[in-house]
């Protein structure tokens, strides 16, 4: 498995919330719900992305925006128009000094906003634990990346979503769930491949003749005891010039990137029904449940139990 595959393959949605907004202008609805990634589609109209710290960002029709969380951020009709709701944890609603905001704006299944023929459309959906996205992918996402429509072949991928939220029947949930998964895998892995934008420093040093096989090595077999010396034979450099180039391209040591990958692809494992603390333990790399336990606490600042149980 590729790096980048690797790194999708820890996208596993499990309920997530997806839901349609209805809105007219003007409007702007905070969301400060601390969901770890929302995807948000524009299926009608346009909106503006706003972003707790940065630019706005205007989105039109099949334009897509990640944002990631906990941070805050903003969608509007335009950049100045004044906040009428705020989204809480839970889904909460209310107006911005705190009011709860009246049930007629419920549309339908999965469906609230202004009014139902309003002119613009969107289609959320939201991560809201690190087990569903992975630690990996959500140590490289900005907080606020935007694709547009034309940027990509799949665009139409929020129609289908679109369709399905305000469905009801067998599976919907299931369904749901690897439609926001499939959209932000594709999203993604378009983001990264286009020239000129900024994906992570790893991902650019996969096209490296050196670093790319040393990537591959380290994410494809996590468990293996690697060393520096080991690793740089594999590729065939010196010691050192695989010391010196990965700092360089990757941006910290091979160990310390390999640190990392263990404990992301741990996270995912943890919360896979029958691996236990040892059968993960063993799978990145370490030799008793007690090591692999103190580690992850070290990097995550909670134990593996602690994780898995969501305490």
């Amino acid at each position: 498995m590729d790096p980048l595959a690797s790194l999708l393959d820890g996208l596993r949605a499990r309920g997530a919330f997806v839901q349609r907004s209805i809105l007219d202008p003007p409007w702007s609805v905070r969301i400060q719900d601390e969901a770890l990634v929302c995807v948000v589609t524009v299926v009608r109209g346009a909106a503006w992305a706003i972003p707790h710290r940065g630019e706005a960002v205007r989105l039109g029709r099949g334009d897509v925006a990640v944002m990631r969380g906990p941070d805050p951020y903003t969608f509007a009709d335009h950049p100045e128009s004044p906040v009428q709701v705020v989204i809480h944890p839970g889904t909460r609603r209310t107006t911005p000094g705190g009011a709860a905001l009246r049930q007629d704006m419920e549309l339908g299944l999965r469906t609230w906003g202004t009014s139902p023929g309003g002119s613009t459309t969107l289609v959320i959906g939201k991560y809201q634990r690190p087990d569903e996205v992975g630690w990996g992918l959500l140590r490289v996402l900005p907080p606020l990346l935007v694709l547009n429509a034309a940027a990509w072949h799949s665009a139409s991928l929020g129609d289908v979503l679109a369709h399905e939220v305000a469905r009801q029947g067998p599976g919907q949930d299931a369904v749901l769930d690897r439609l926001v998964d499939l959209l932000l895998a594709d999203v993604l892995r378009t983001w990264f491949a286009r020239p000129g934008e900024d994906p992570p420093v790893w991902y650019r040093a996969l096209s490296d003749p050196v670093i790319g096989p040393a990537l591959a090595l380290l994410h494809s077999d996590p468990a293996r005891p690697w060393t520096v010396g080991a690793l740089a034979a594999k590729v065939g450099v010196s010691r050192a010039a695989l010391a010196r180039r990965f700092i360089d391209l990757v941006g910290e040591p091979p160990m310390k990137h390999l640190t990392s990958w263990r404990m992301s692809t741990a996270a995912r494992l943890l919360r896979e029904p029958g691996n236990t603390l040892e059968s993960v333990a063993r799978q990145v790399g370490y030799g008793s449940a007690s090591a692999f336990s103190t580690a992850f606490k070290r990097v995550h600042g909670i134990s593996p139990q602690q994780y898995r149980t969501g305490d």
